[in-house]
C-alpha cells in the first residue's frame, strides 16, 4: 500500500470520486429534500469549502512554498498563517466539503460515501506521508505546529 503514498493528487482523486458519485445517480433514486434546506446547506458548505481551499492556496503563495501535493519534499517552510491556524490541511478539508456539496446536490444517499472515501484515502495516502516528511524536514517547528493545530478541523 505504500506505493500509493503521495502518488494521486487529491484534486484528481476528488474529480474521479465526483464522477463516480454522479454515476451512482443512474442506479439509485434521489431523496426528497426540502429545496430551501438543501440549497442553504449547499451554500453554507460551499462557502466553507471555498474559504478553506482558496485560503490554503493563498497562504502557500504568500509563504512562497509549493502547493503540489505529490512533491511535498519541495516544501520550503511550515505554513502556519491564515486558515492554517485552524487546520493543518485546509485544502483537503475544502475538497472534502466540496464533495459533500456535490453529494447534497445529487441527493442520492449512496453519493454521501464519496466525501468519506476521499477523506479516508487522503488521510492514509497523502496526509500521513506528508506529516512524516514535514516532521523529518522541519523537526521541532513542525512537531510544535502539530500540537497546536488539528489535522482536519
Amino acid at each position: 500500500m505504500k506505493a500509493l503514498e503521495n502518488k494521486i493528487p487529491p484534486p484528481a482523486l476528488m474529480l474521479v470520486l465526483a464522477a463516480t458519485m454522479w454515476g451512482v445517480t443512474k442506479i439509485q433514486s434521489p431523496m426528497t429534500i426540502e429545496p430551501s434546506l438543501r440549497i442553504g446547506l449547499m451554500l453554507a458548505l460551499g462557502l466553507f469549502a471555498f474559504v478553506f481551499s482558496v485560503g490554503g492556496v493563498i497562504a502557500f503563495r504568500i509563504a512562497k512554498t509549493t502547493i503540489n501535493p505529490v512533491q511535498i519534499d519541495r516544501a520550503s517552510r511550515v505554513v502556519t498563517a491564515g486558515v492554517y491556524r485552524l487546520s493543518r490541511n485546509p485544502m483537503y478539508v475544502g475538497l472534502t466539503a466540496l464533495l459533500a456539496v456535490w453529494a447534497l446536490f445529487l441527493a442520492v444517499p449512496v453519493a454521501g460515501i464519496g466525501p468519506i472515501v476521499f477523506a479516508l484515502f487522503t488521510h492514509r495516502f497523502q496526509i500521513l506521508p506528508e506529516e512524516r516528511m514535514l516532521a523529518a524536514k522541519f523537526g521541532r517547528e513542525y512537531l510544535d505546529y502539530q500540537q497546536r493545530v488539528r489535522r482536519w478541523v
